[in-house]
């Protein structure tokens, strides 16, 4: 009864083994690979070193020379995620982003934009929320996001993605270029080219530009290009590493062009190894819990199956064994009969001598066995 109560508590805790096993692969691990909600925020630094650039001070307009660093703050909300609803609610994560270019030198802002937008759970992509925002000028404006902005998929393929542009309020391809070692953790570079593409920008704001630097010019476009590489960690889809080779040039009807912005602005090394340090430990993680841990799990689990199932089965054997024995066990009523004529006796045999009247002992103290009467002595 001991050994089949064993047998039991080994076999169930191997069944209960198994089962937290495939909660991890099918529970855990897909949680796991979700944007969270209780994401911390996050700061990326780069930089542009012998930048030009257009600064405006005190209503003044110049091109300026200078080194510049670009700081951008991603903040989750936290309580406009839960009040999201429909389809988004569950699917989708609020975040505020706030950006700040400065001088390195004077510390004084050169620009500066904010925005809200709603992001995917799982392929980090924008999607359609009536309450994003961007604001580069001064104004809220809404925005149609969409694609990739600040962050790849879960496990990224090697293949082209749209890219959101913040400048052209609408996405152009990044093609997967290979693989490349950034501070030992392999990554996907993909690059997106936009070349001589015209802004958007509203008719004031170019005529704001055309006054201040292209006087006698009646109209213009700001043309834009851009070189983006980003090197992504195919696993958890975060940036390891930014580059943006930007430039914006005033094209007026007349008169000579003139450079808004000419800078390579990239990670600098702090971010890129922090952005290295919080990918390998969501890779860790992952890792953990979704593979090393039910893997192990699994191997326990049926190990102490096969234990409890060996355990039972063999007290089974025992006590059929038991009974066996019992119910078989030989009898002298079984054992064959013994003729007289091939009994033994003698000190080694417990055979008992058969009865005899002819026998007689040579020893003085046993009495001798008496002769038959005859008649005579009858009488």
């Amino acid at each position: 009864m001991k050994h089949r109560a064993v047998g039991a508590v080994l076999f169930g805790g191997g069944v209960l083994l198994l089962a937290l096993a495939a909660g991890l692969v099918f529970v855990v691990k897909p949680a796991m690979t979700k944007l969270p909600y209780d994401l911390d925020s996050s700061t990326s630094v780069a930089e542009a070193r012998n930048a030009t650039f257009l600064q405006i001070t005190n209503g003044a307009a110049a091109i300026n020379q200078a080194d510049l660093k670009s700081t951008i703050l991603v903040t989750p909300e936290r309580d406009k995620t839960a009040a999201l609803s429909g389809d988004l609610a569950g699917d989708a994560v609020v975040w505020r982003v706030g950006q700040t270019v400065d001088r390195t030198d004077t510390k004084e802002l050169v620009s500066a934009y904010g925005a809200e937008l709603a992001l995917d759970r799982v392929s980090g992509a924008a999607v359609e929320w009536s309450e994003g925002y961007l604001d580069d000028s001064g104004t809220q404006e809404k925005v149609p996001y969409a694609g990739q902005i600040y962050k790849f998929p879960f496990h990224s393929d090697q293949t082209d993605y749209e890219v959101f542009d913040r400048d052209l309020r609408q996405t152009r391809v990044a093609a997967f270029k290979g693989t490349e070692d950034v501070n030992g953790l392999e990554a996907y570079r993909y690059e997106q080219v936009i070349t001589d593409e015209k802004l958007p920008l509203p008719a004031d704001r170019v005529g704001l530009l055309l006054g201040a630097l292209a006087p006698g010019a009646t109209s213009g476009d700001v043309v834009y290009s851009n070189t983006r590489t980003v090197w992504v960690d195919p696993v958890t889809g975060s940036y390891l590493k930014v580059r943006e080779q930007q430039k914006k040039v005033l094209v007026p009807n007349t008169g000579a062009q003139v450079t808004l912005l000419d800078a390579d602005f990239a990670y600098n090394d702090e971010t890129v190894a922090s952005s290295v340090e919080r990918a390998k430990e969501s890779r860790g993680q992952l890792t953990l819990l979704g593979v090393y841990a039910p893997l192990g799990l699994a191997v326990l689990g049926l190990a102490m199956i096969l234990v409890g199932l060996l355990v039972s089965r063999d007290r089974g054997r025992g006590v059929a064994t038991g009974r066996h024995a019992a119910n078989t066990a030989p009898t002298r009523v079984d054992q064959p009969v013994v003729r007289d004529d091939q009994r033994q006796s003698g000190p080694l045999s417990d055979e008992i001598p058969p009865a005899s009247t002819n026998w007689k002992s040579d020893e003085p103290t046993v009495p001798g066995q008496r002769a038959p009467r005859s008649d005579s002595d009858r009488s």
